[in-house]
């Protein structure tokens, strides 16, 4: 366990999905933590400082459409990489890009897409490759960076 390969919080309602989710990236050499709703994420994701969140949409006390546009808002989490991991209906995909949501992956996923997506983030992240941004909201985010 070097950690070397970066640090994912994964937030889920759903225990079995969290550990599914949690399995497949610790099998990769990623570190995870695990949250189990949108209020516990915004509780610990200041602690760990992830290099990237994956949410759930429908989840108790704060869904994951909410959650995400949190983050956004938030200087200190505004540049996190962040993944939808839900039915991925068109209304969470169209609500998630409008929140600034970077990827998205449809429940049934295959454990190799879930890897996949988590490790186009994190090169995000790094700074290694350009961003997998579809030109939607690129642009408008470059100066919300106030003070």
């Amino acid at each position: 366990m070097s950690g070397a390969s970066g640090r994912v919080l994964v937030v889920d309602d759903n225990r079995v999905i969290r550990q599914l989710i949690r399995v497949n990236l610790e099998l990769e050499g990623f570190e995870v933590v695990t949250a189990a709703d949108g209020a516990e994420c915004l509780d610990v994701v200041r602690q760990v400082q992830p290099d990237v969140v994956t949410l759930d949409v429908v989840m108790p006390r704060l869904d994951g459409l909410r959650t995400a546009a949190l983050l956004r808002d938030d200087p200190r989490t505004s540049r996190i990489p962040l993944a939808i991991i839900s039915a991925c209906t068109q209304y969470e995909v169209d609500r998630g890009v409008a929140a600034g949501v970077d990827a998205f992956l449809a429940k049934p996923f295959e454990p190799a897409e879930l890897v996949r997506i988590v490790r186009r983030l994190m090169r995000r992240e790094t700074g290694e490759g350009p961003p997998s941004v579809d030109g939607r909201h690129g642009a408008g985010r470059a100066g919300s960076a106030t003070g």
